[in-house]
Formats: structure tokens, C-alpha cells, sequence
């Protein structure tokens, strides 16, 4: 029995590992992609449901379209209705992965593993490896539930679970809160979701039970992206609550129904796991179907519900920010370097809430937008004075060597995060002016090239953070070749213009300044955050002292 119960755990684990390596490999090469389609969710709630329900497929995980739409919302692109469209149909697209990784599809799995690993071995391009991974993710799904479903065939005869059967069909409420605590626990619905179907194929549960499994699993879901939430952006917290509210009120509804029906099936065909998978997709549909005309409804009620108890028209940023600097800078340089490292990470954030909509300000125009970044370029450079101001009053002379490199570092990076800062205020924010002033528009493939870019700029920041947080030499590596990654973007994007200025495209000609303009701007944003690669790097011995061709 305990060989047994590793190796469901093992399983487990294995398929949780496997859900994330899915997800990350398809954001790390579909990033730029990613980001641009969920910019056409605001168009109306049935073009927001199928975003999301595309974007759940394609990502295997509703949670992982919760935190985009999360950063969406935080950034004022994405309204609280268009959010919760789309996420109610980011959880049918969830179910619909679900029900498709359900079936019987061992024949794939040496396959996948073959391809993917050779993908990832063989690869050259960054998108290639990606993919492999991607491939490789899948496999590994399918060989976990296959290690699910053989390591539970002993337990379909035994004693011990016909006792816990008959007790939770007793008391399906305790199968539906011990379901939903898993879910929010283990961080994936798909997973849980996977494992439930897996047990009523085998027989291990029947349709009752799989049903309040289900139910528990799918408002576990929604409390996933309640937790991503809290602490964030008042309109975040709002698309959260909602889908809490829509799909856990649905839950709890339908588990109160099957109770007091005492309702054993549903007239569902195939096995337990068949029913299980078709009612999980007929749940989140009906969610859909019922939840779209009411997302007004339930975006005044959190907006009753939830208030922000700040002033208006102030920066949530700038309005909370709390320096954390310690007081007195001589005394333990660790402490201190540590506290300088806090408050760069606040300094960043507020960079990040400049840049991050900063696209949205220049095709839109929006004065009150403008202003509210601007607004926020001298709480960035006084932040930048006080982190400089700090280090420069430690005692430089009882530091060892890696604690003035990483003092050096932090002033750097800071003057870093101040000049980005400037570029945004002062360059991008007057293109949206004069876009807005002489009333042109960026033709369509200039402007999807130009948001690419900026969505591979805020996410190679989000790396650039986690380089100077944790000083890891493979992601400074990865940073590295995420910059000459933008610089090939930005010089395809060079050429692609002049071909189009070559063709006679009227609107290249008239934004054709404003179009490099933003381009070199954001290129050159990226060059200041991925800096700290550089000194990490040569540290580490790991940069070579030129480019050039040595003298022959």
C-alpha cells in the first residue's frame, strides 16, 4: 500500500510539473503574441469569452490567463466586464483541455517525448526550444496520468475505499470543500480537474462523487485568481471576485441541486470519467452562456462591494509607497544593500506602471492618462536620489569585494530605472501627443510590430527584476539574449517599414517619424534594463572581453 500511495503522489507531482512546463513554454514563445491578442478583448463580451477561452487552450490554464488579465486591469487596458467575459471563457477553455487530455492518449507519449526532446536538443532558435519544451510538457501529462490510473487499479477492490465511498456519498459537501481546497492548494484546476476524471475512469469513485469533485475543483479555480489578486490593482480585484461570484456561486447552486435531487447521473454516456469530463464541460459552457449578460450586473455590485479608499486621480503606487530605506545606513552592509534592493523594486514597480499602458496612452490619446504617468516621473527620480543618496552614505570601506559590486550594481541599475523612466515621460508620451495633434494612425503592421515590441519589453523588465533579485547566472544569460532578441525585432522592424514606405502605404508615411521614434525608445529602454546582466555576468567570468574579430 505505501508503494502505491508514492507513486500516486509521485504522479501528482508530476502532472503539476508537467501543466506549468506547458504554460510557461507557450508565455516564453508566444509572450509578444499573447499579450497583443488580449488586447482585443475590450471589442464586446463575446470577443473577450473566445479570447479567453483560445488563450486558457493555448496556455492549458485559466490561471495563467487570470494573472494576464490581472496585469491588463492593473494597467487600465482591460475594463472589469471585458475581464470577467474574459475569464469565464478562459474557464471553458480550461474544461475543454481537461476533457481532451482525458482520453486514452498513451500511444503519444514516447512520440511526444522523441519530438520534443529533439526539439528542445536540437533547437537553435529560442522559439524552437520552446516548443520542444512545450511538446515535452504534454507528454508528460499523459505519462502522469497513466501512472495516476496504475497506481489506484489496486484500491478498486479494496475495503478501505468502499468505507470512504459510501461515507462521502453521504456527505458530498466535504468532497466539494476538500476538492476546492485542493485546487487552490496545488495552484491548478487542470490538474485537479485531470485527476478526478482519471479516478472515475478507474472506477474509483462514482458520478455522484465525481460531480461534487468537480464543483469543489471549479470554485477552487476561481479562488486561485482571488489569491493572484489580493493585494493588487482595485480593478484586478474586482475581475476576481467576479468570477468568484459567477462560477463559485454557480458551483455551490449546482452541488445544493445534485443534493437534494439525489441525482446519481446525468444521463451522460460512457464511464464515470466520460460523464465526469462531459458535465465539467456543460458546467463551465452553462456558466458562459448564463454569466455574459450579467457581467455589468456584477461589475456595479464588486464595484459596491470593493471600494478603493484612496483619493482619485493619484498613482496607488506613488499614494502607498513607503520608503525602504532603513534608517541608519552604517550598520550591517547585508541589511542595508538588502533594504536598497527593497526600494528599487518599489522604484521599479512604479516604472512599470508608466510603461505598462503606455501604448494603450498612444493610440488612444488619453490626457488624463498622460498626465497620471507623468505625474509619477518625479516620484521616480526622487526615488533614484534617495537609493543613490543611501548607498553613497554606507561605509564603503568595510565592505568586501562583493559588496561593493553589488552596491555598484544597485546605483546603476537605479540611474537605469530613472532614465527609462525619462524616455517614457519624455519621448513616448510626446509621441502620443503629436499622434493625437496631427490626428494620423499607424498603419496596421507598424502598429502590431510596435506593440510586440513593447510587450517584449515589459516582459524581458519582469526578467531583468528577477536577475537583480536573485543574481542568477542563467537568467542573466537568458536576459542577454533576450536584448539582441529585441535588437533583431526592432532592425526586421526597420526594414519591414521602408517596405512599406517603398510601397506608397499612406500611413507609414505620415507616422513614419513617430514609428521609429517609439521603436528606438522602447529599444533602448530594454538596453537600460537588461544592464545588470552584463556585470553579473562578467563577475562570473562568463562575457568575453570583445566582439570584434581578433587581428589576423
Amino acid at each position: 500500500m505505501y508503494f502505491f500511495i508514492v507513486q500516486l503522489i509521485a504522479a501528482v507531482v508530476l502532472l503539476l510539473w508537467a501543466v506549468r512546463m506547458v504554460r510557461t513554454a507557450v508565455e516564453r514563445a508566444y509572450s509578444a503574441e499573447l499579450k497583443r491578442t488580449l488586447g482585443h478583448a475590450e471589442r464586446s463580451r463575446l470577443s473577450a469569452a473566445f479570447i479567453g477561452t483560445m488563450l486558457a487552450v493555448a496556455l492549458q490554464s485559466s490561471t495563467a490567463v487570470a494573472a494576464l488579465a490581472a496585469s491588463f486591469a492593473s494597467g487600465g487596458l482591460l475594463s472589469v466586464p471585458a475581464g470577467l467575459a474574459l475569464m469565464l471563457g478562459a474557464y471553458l477553455g480550461s474544461a475543454l483541455v481537461a476533457s481532451i487530455l482525458s482520453f486514452d492518449l498513451s500511444l503519444f507519449v514516447a512520440p511526444l517525448i522523441i519530438v520534443g526532446g529533439l526539439l528542445f536538443l536540437r533547437g537553435t532558435e529560442r522559439r524552437t526550444k520552446q516548443v520542444g519544451r512545450m511538446v515535452l510538457g504534454i507528454a508528460f501529462v499523459l505519462l502522469s496520468l497513466e501512472m495516476v490510473s496504475e497506481a489506484t487499479a489496486p484500491w478498486r477492490d479494496s475495503e478501505a475505499l468502499a468505507v470512504i465511498v459510501n461515507y462521502l456519498r453521504g456527505d458530498l459537501w466535504t468532497s466539494f470543500i476538500v476538492a476546492a481546497l485542493v485546487t487552490w492548494i496545488s495552484y491548478s484546476s487542470v490538474a485537479s480537474v485531470l485527476v478526478i476524471i482519471t479516478f472515475g475512469t478507474a472506477g474509483i469513485i462514482p458520478f455522484e462523487i465525481a460531480a461534487a469533485f468537480l464543483l469543489g475543483a471549479n470554485l477552487g479555480g476561481t479562488l486561485i485568481a482571488l489569491g493572484m489578486a489580493r493585494g493588487g490593482d482595485l480593478r484586478a480585484r474586482r475581475i476576481a471576485a467576479g468570477a468568484v461570484l459567477l462560477r463559485g456561486g454557480a458551483a455551490l447552486l449546482c452541488l445544493a441541486l445534485v443534493q437534494v435531487l439525489e441525482v446519481h447521473a446525468l444521463g451522460l454516456p460512457g464511464s464515470v470519467g466520460q460523464q465526469a469530463s462531459l458535465m465539467h464541460i456543460l458546467f463551465n459552457l452553462s456558466v458562459l452562456i448564463l454569466g455574459l449578460p450579467l457581467v455589468r450586473f456584477v461589475d456595479r455590485l464588486t464595484g459596491m462591494l470593493l471600494k478603493d479608499a484612496s483619493p482619485a486621480g493619484q498613482s496607488d503606487i506613488a499614494r502607498l509607497r513607503r520608503t525602504a530605506l532603513v534608517a541608519d545606513p552604517h550598520g550591517n552592509i547585508d541589511a542595508s544593500l538588502a533594504s536598497a534592493t527593497r526600494e528599487l523594486l518599489r522604484m521599479s514597480e512604479m516604472v512599470e506602471v508608466m510603461l505598462q499602458p503606455v501604448m494603450d496612452i498612444v493610440r488612444s490619446g488619453d490626457k488624463a492618462a498622460i498626465r497620471r504617468v507623468k505625474d509619477l516621473e518625479p516620484e521616480v527620480d526622487g526615488a533614484n536620489r534617495a537609493i543613490k543618496l543611501f548607498l553613497t552614505r554606507l561605509d564603503w570601506g568595510c565592505m568586501d569585494e562583493a559588496q561593493s559590486r553589488r552596491a555598484s550594481d544597485l546605483s546603476i541599475f537605479a540611474i537605469a530605472l530613472e532614465q527609462a523612466g525619462d524616455i517614457i515621460a519624455r519621448e513616448l508620451l510626446r509621441v502620443a501627443d503629436q499622434k493625437q495633434g496631427r490626428r494620423i494612425t499607424f498603419s496596421q503592421p507598424g502598429w502590431e510590430e510596435l506593440t510586440d515590441l513593447h510587450a517584449k519589453v515589459l516582459a524581458n523588465m519582469q526578467l531583468a527584476l528577477n536577475v537583480l533579485v536573485s543574481e542568477d547566472a542563467e537568467s542573466a544569460r537568458q536576459l542577454v539574449a533576450e536584448k539582441d532578441e529585441v535588437g533583431l525585432m526592432e532592425r526586421k522592424s526597420m526594414e519591414k517599414h521602408f517596405a512599406r514606405l517603398r510601397s506608397g502605404d499612406p500611413n507609414s508615411f505620415e507616422t513614419s517619424e513617430l514609428h521609429l521614434e517609439t521603436m528606438h525608445a522602447l529599444r533602448r529602454i530594454n538596453s537600460l534594463l537588461t544592464g545588470i546582466a552584463y556585470s553579473i555576468l562578467s563577475e562570473q567570468g562568463e562575457l568575453l572581453p570583445t566582439r570584434l574579430v581578433a587581428d589576423k
